[in-house]
């Protein structure tokens, strides 16, 4: 059973993830998903590995809640 939050929720995948859950695995997951994305580099430790392109999608992701 997954837990519901009401949280903004936000994802990004790197195309070298292990497991890349599709949107709709996602939203129901998550309700108030805000940001969904899967990018063309990067793997589970993409702060590590692409710290620029986690910078940019951490702004994109939250620039709503601004």
């Amino acid at each position: 059973m997954a837990v519901k939050t009401m949280t903004p929720t936000r994802t990004a995948a790197g195309i070298r993830e292990i497991l890349l859950a599709p949107r709709s695995w996602a939203e129901r997951a998550y309700p108030n998903l805000i940001h969904y994305n899967t990018l063309d580099r990067g793997g589970h430790f993409a702060a590590w590995e692409q710290p620029e392109l986690f910078a940019q999608e951490m702004r994109a992701a939250f620039r709503s809640l601004r």
